[in-house]
């Protein structure tokens, strides 16, 4: 979601005189007070005492009080993705108000616990601790939580990879729904805060995600996109979605309909579904969609969103758009009644009209970060690491011992946009020092000096513009160079301890991190042929309507810095010189310890983010440097890797003999991490994405979501990865015995045949054996995670359903079981398997198509190059050809001598009908004449040279034709 961190938090204090009125001043008789009737009884008389203007003011994120009828302000959504977001010390008032929160695991990091109870455990703590703040100040921390985010993980490089699960519908749901039950409650009737999911759907790019279209065939959004959705909302998990920035198939998220339709059919209760920010107006601005905001916003409302996220606290803007579609009768009191009750649902379920306030409303600030709280933070944290690698058995360390903490992250943390400011924080040099006897620690950072090639003078920056100061490298002339990936650096002033940053202009020493919506602490030093090196600036929102063309650093007349040059020719030039040599310094702390920890990853807002998605899967190359110079200096070395996303850690797989996975875990990382290393806790995380051996086994471009057909992810990837999905190793081992597959369960014995207590994640897969299309390689049907003794037995039964074995038939547009065997597999990974079975499923034979009929062209079985479009800007899905010569294909198709060929079109062109391939034989050709319009549709007919028998039909429709349907009679 598009915002701006803590100058957000600031806005929302502009509506504080709102709150001022008492939320109590109406008629406590009426009856949409009373609890003991009905929910839809009550908001329905709720309202009916509603004036038009009052309905509509309810329909913005900012909901203002109504004093006549006692209603207080209402504020919607607040990030609540892995702990409150956003928290912080803020003035109110006069007073300084302390909002600092517990901040646990990020969301990837929650769900390589693969630990329901767990999650919920934290989901319940996260909604305690918003409801403390709620009590504290309710018009900052309102109750509609922005989370969780089930938006499937299938691209590593996605730029919000952290704010995710999984690559697996199945688990993504079952993380969702455990960790949205903590948020809402034991009690759905009662809540203590209403989950929103996001983002609805098919959405994992980030570079022009507001006009990029994900190109999502049926198969893949009923059985991939739309699942974990489903998953959380039949579970009764969350209470609304919000709809994603991006098109769907041509059409704006923002007004798809299926969030009136398939996703409100998921849940038997009133859903309350929300914009992204500022995503309405996308409607008329970059998207283009609409000519006028009213046709925008009546758009939205009958599409099912109801809540507008969209000019902070300011409501005119959509309330006066909402009064013009009323106006031009675009929409009707009715359906503004209907968003309404919506938006009121769960401000009766949060117990906010309730005369106690309900069950939750005696919850204080007190909860938030209890001392319970972060007791469940180092759990959590501890749970989720990931044992990648354990060769020689080199962990758990043994306590007591002389180690060498070394790496850019061995002694700070660092928390995400999504994430609230670390109360304390426990390093992992923190934690390893509570338990050795010994420790020595560097950083690993280049310190370098940078001098102005023509003037002689080194670039400085300590309390005013960084310019070129003195003709020596004194400390105000060095800073330490990190290495992020993705070819960004960070550059921290010795002098001062802070940041190189843009801060709009000048340049400026001034932040301790990386921060903000706007990342301006980002550069890139590049080398130049003649030895030379230049800056350029890697902000985020570089391009021309923030910056103009110039990215690159250059010195003005006064001597600072300036965005002066487009290109490295015209750039200020600099002979870099390294003062000290961190990698180096490191290596020698390394050689003289027994041991070796290298701390090494990424910052969370550093080279990948919203906004801005990654290229590259690797490492700094100073930081792989590290790893291997490290490692030469000491073969006990272990990588505790920090990172929000897989890594391609190829070298250091192939030669360190112990590796430990983190996501950004917390303040306390340090004492998590060190639990791990030294025994305290036995590792039971597991991945929850595939890990490639580099970003060259993925698509080109980020934006490819058929994972069938690119092949992406452990369900389809025929690619060996550095480490698979479900990986991750224990400090004992465990035995799987022989399955039974029995009314609709399958159970297994596992025993552990270690020396040490340990849990196991059992995983349960399936492969289907033969199916009319193409089917995962495997696929996730369930999963528990057992805690076992030394030499003890437990047996894991967990549920197969035989509906959990469909899979959506494209031909008849429903799901179906087909006849077949499928391979029962078990294990503790995908790659893992230790124990099989089969199970032989009497379902149906998909029959051969029937061509006769009207067939929607976007139910075809295989394509090349063509997009799927919107067939109006309402509803429906067809096919327009990109380029010559793109095709559709329907398989297994009954032709029956058919000799006319019908389609229904808009635009202008002609459809070719083949058999066997794009190139076969031609049977004939329609031709569509200028429709006048992309969502003006006729019907064209042609004569076919007939055709009898079952064939693969090919369709080569040429540009600038939309195919809605087809038949052959």
């Amino acid at each position: 979601m598009r915002k701006r961190g803590l100058a957000l938090l600031a806005a929302a204090l502009l509506a504080a005189p709102l709150a001022s009125t008492p939320a109590h001043a109406a008629d406590p008789g009426y009856p949409f007070r009373d609890p003991a009737l009905p929910l839809e009884t009550r908001v329905d008389d709720l309202v009916g005492r509603l004036t038009l203007d009052e309905k509509i003011s309810l329909l913005h994120q900012y909901q203002p009080a109504i004093p006549r009828l006692g209603l207080g302000v209402f504020k919607s959504g607040t990030e609540a993705l892995h702990g409150v977001a956003w928290s912080n010390s803020y003035t109110r008032n006069g007073a300084k108000i302390d909002a600092t929160a517990t901040v646990f695991p990020q969301a990837v990091g929650l769900a390589s616990t693969w630990d329901q109870e767990l999650l919920t455990r934290v989901g319940a703590a996260v909604g305690d601790e918003l409801r403390g703040f709620h009590a504290q100040d309710p018009v900052v921390w309102g109750l509609n939580t922005w989370a969780p985010v089930v938006n499937l993980l299938r691209d590593p490089r996605w730029g919000r990879n952290e704010e995710g699960y999984s690559e697996d519908p199945l688990l993504s749901g079952a993380v969702a729904t455990a960790y949205g039950k903590g948020l809402q409650g034991p009690d759905p009737d009662h809540l203590k805060t209403a989950p929103t999911l996001k983002h609805y759907a098919a959405y994992n790019n980030e570079t022009k995600r507001d006009v990029t279209s994900s190109n999502v065939p049926q198969r893949v959004l009923n059985e991939y996109d739309r699942a974990p959705f489903k998953a959380a909302l039949e579970n009764d998990a969350a209470t609304g979605v919000m709809a994603s920035y991006n098109l769907i198939n041509g059409r704006p998220a923002t007004v798809d309909r299926d969030l009136e339709t398939i996703v409100r059919d998921w849940s038997d209760r009133r859903l309350y579904n929300v914009s992204d920010a500022w995503a309405p107006t996308n409607l008329t601005g970059s998207q283009a969609y609409y000519a006028t905001q009213a046709e925008a916003n009546a758009a939205i409302l009958k599409a099912g969103l109801d809540s507008f996220t969209v000019n902070d606290t300011n409501a005119a803007p959509t309330v006066t758009a909402i009064n013009e579609a009323l106006q031009q009768r675009l929409l009707t009191e009715a359906e503004i009644d209907e968003s309404v009750g919506n938006a009121l649902s769960i401000r009766f379920r949060l117990g906010e009209f309730d005369p106690d306030g309900g069950p939750h409303a005696d919850i204080t600030p007190d909860v938030i970060d209890s001392p319970a709280h972060r007791a469940l933070a180092r759990e959590t944290a501890a749970e989720a690491a990931v044992l990648l690698k354990n060769d020689r058995s080199l962990l758990p360390l043994k306590p007591g011992g002389d180690v060498a903490v070394v790496g850019p992250l061995a002694d700070k943390l660092y928390s995400d946009w999504y994430g609230g400011q670390l109360p304390y924080e426990v390093t992992v040099l923190d934690g390893v020092r509570e338990r050795a006897k010994a420790v020595t620690t560097s950083a690993g950072a280049d310190r370098i000096a940078l001098k102005e090639i023509t003037t002689g003078r080194y670039l400085t920056a300590t309390d005013g513009p960084a310019g070129l100061g003195t003709t020596t490298a004194t400390t105000a002339a060095q800073f330490d160079s990190v290495d992020w990936g993705d070819g960004v650096s960070t550059l921290r002033s010795a002098a001062n301890g802070k940041l190189l940053g843009y801060n709009w202009g000048p340049f400026v020493t001034v932040e301790d991190d990386p921060t903000g919506w706007y990342v301006q602490q980002q550069f890139r030093v590049e080398e130049q042929p003649d030895g030379t090196v230049v800056l350029r600036y890697a902000g985020y929102e570089t391009q021309e309507s923030w910056f103009g063309a110039n990215t690159y650093v250059t010195v003005g007349a006064d001597g600072n810095l300036a965005l002066g040059a487009a290109d490295a020719a015209g750039a200020a030039r600099f002979d870099k010189t390294v003062i000290k040599d961190g990698v180096r310094e490191a290596a020698d702390a390394a050689r003289r310890s027994r041991t070796a920890v290298v701390v090494v990853g990424t910052d969370p807002f550093v080279a990948g983010r919203e906004v801005h998605d990654r290229t590259s899967l690797g490492l700094g190359e100073r930081q792989e440097d590290l790893i291997e110079a490290v490692r030469r200096a000491n073969p006990n070395t272990v990588v505790v890797l920090q990172s929000s996303y897989p890594q391609s850690i190829t070298w250091a797989q192939r030669h360190v003999p112990g590796i430990l996975w983190t996501t950004h875990a917390g303040a306390e990382t340090g004492h998590a991490v060190a639990d791990v290393l030294f025994g305290a806790v036995n590792p039971s995380g597991r991945l929850t994405q595939t890990w490639p051996r580099s970003e060259s086994r993925l698509p080109e471009d980020l934006n490819q979501y058929d994972i069938v057909k690119t092949g992406q992810t452990y369900l389809y990837s025929d690619e060996k990865p550095l480490y698979s999905f479900g990986h991750g190793l224990s400090y004992t081992k465990f035995r799987y015995g022989s399955p039974t597959v029995k009314n609709g369960r399958v159970s297994v014995t596992v025993t552990n045949t270690g020396s040490r207590a340990g849990d196991e994640v059992v995983q349960l897969y399936t492969r289907q054996r033969t199916s009319r299309d193409v089917t995962p390689r495997r696929q996730l049907r369930g999963f528990q995670k057992v805690h076992l003794g030394p030499g003890r037995s437990a047996t894991v039964t967990l549920d197969l359903d035989r509906n959990d074995l469909a899979r959506w038939d494209v031909t008849r547009q429903r799901w179906v079981v087909e006849n077949s065997v499928h391979d029962i597999l078990l294990g503790s990974s995908s790659s893992d398997i230790r124990a099989r079975a089969t199970l032989a499923v009497r379902g149906e034979t998909i029959p051969a198509r029937a061509l006769t009929e009207e067939t929607r062209s976007e139910t075809f079985d295989d394509y090349q190059g063509v997009r799927l479009l919107d067939e109006t800007k309402e509803r429906g899905t067809v096919v327009g050809a990109s380029a010559a010569g793109d095709w559709i294909a329907f398989k297994d198709a009954a032709l029956r001598g058919g000799r006319t060929l019908t389609v229904r079109a808009s635009g202008a062109g002609t459809v070719e009908v083949r058999l066997g391939s794009p190139s076969g034989r031609l049977l004939g050709t329609a031709t569509v004449s200028d429709t006048g319009g992309i969502y003006r549709y006729v019907s064209a007919t042609a004569p076919l040279t007939p055709a009898t028998g079952r064939h693969d039909v090919y369709l080569v429709p040429s540009p600038g034709l939309r195919l809605a349907t087809f038949s052959i009679t």
